[in-house]
């Protein structure tokens, strides 16, 4: 029997790159449909819940995916909403990698060190990836900060994280030299999770920072986040503390991805947010 993914992304155009790891991952066939809202996915739903026998249901399963974090939750959580008895499928959530890339991030470090009682900062964090990496990091006991440019738009995740996941982040502000070395004062793991094109971090703000121990720059296009590390970089030392590149977690990234949605098929009552995609990612090898 085919292995059926719908992908249902909250974007009006699905994302191709979600398509290609579907696939990739062990997908037979990948249906993307665009701007699905709580709404209108009943239906989607009922058409993959109430089709095949209770043994053969495993073989259909939902990709939540789409660039804003708030309208996917809201989707994947009205999706389960119409899961009851064997009715259901398995569903995963991604909003724009958050949950994967998140899990891939972290990992790099909990494998290296303990993050407990580590002082950590996402730099550009009020994204999707930036926000899950904050509760996984909080979750492993490290006092997580959040930067935004606009203090108020920190505040404003920091509070949505707090109520959706009863975990403390510190809302910071950095959009200036001054700001940025306020915002770096004692951290020892800086994340950088902004836009693409966006320079986060000079070469001074960093290299000769007493109590940084660990970075790890998300972006893959240039002008990178970080000034001084390079994409490939996995792991390696430069001006005393190790280096993540974008590239050199997405490999990683790629693999769990794809692990992810090979997991979705094995029954039909996997239900894959932060907290199981990142327990994935601990029985897997870097």
């Amino acid at each position: 029997m085919k292995k059926l993914l719908f992908q249902l992304d909250t974007d009006y155009i699905p994302n191709t790159f979600d398509t290609v790891v579907a696939y990739d991952g062990g997908a037979d066939h990948v249906i993307s449909l665009g701007g699905v809202t709580p709404e209108n996915v009943t239906q989607l739903v009922e058409g993959a819940i109430y089709t095949r026998s209770a043994k053969q249901k495993k073989n259909t399963a939902l990709l939540v995916s789409g660039s804003n974090l708030v309208a996917s939750v809201a989707v994947f959580n009205a999706i389960q909403k119409q899961f009851f008895s064997k009715f259901r499928v398995s569903v995963m959530l991604d909003s724009n990698g958050c949950n994967t890339t998140a899990s891939a991030a972290v990992l790099q470090i909990n494998k290296a060190d303990s993050l407990e009682g580590k002082r950590a900062i996402v730099l550009g964090g009020t994204g999707p990836v930036g926000q899950r990496i904050a509760v996984l990091l909080a979750r492993e006991g490290a006092i997580v900060h959040i930067s935004s440019r606009k203090l108020e738009r920190s505040q404003e995740i920091c509070q949505t994280i707090k109520e959706q996941f009863d975990v403390e982040i510190i809302p910071k502000v950095a959009f200036s030299d001054a700001s940025m070395q306020a915002a770096l004062y004692g951290m020892n793991i800086v994340f950088g999770t902004s836009k693409s094109g966006i320079r986060l971090l000079e070469l001074h703000h960093w290299q000769s920072h007493p109590a940084i121990k660990y970075m790890l720059d998300l972006s893959t296009q240039p002008p990178l986040g970080f000034d001084g590390i390079k994409l490939l970089d996995k792991g390696a030392e430069r001006h005393g503390k190790l280096i993540w590149g974008g590239l050199g977690i997405g490999a990683f990234k790629l693999k769990l991805h794809r692990a992810c949605i090979a997991h979705l098929f094995t029954s039909n009552d996997q239900i894959l947010d932060i907290d199981e995609i990142y327990r994935i990612s601990k029985e897997m090898t870097l």
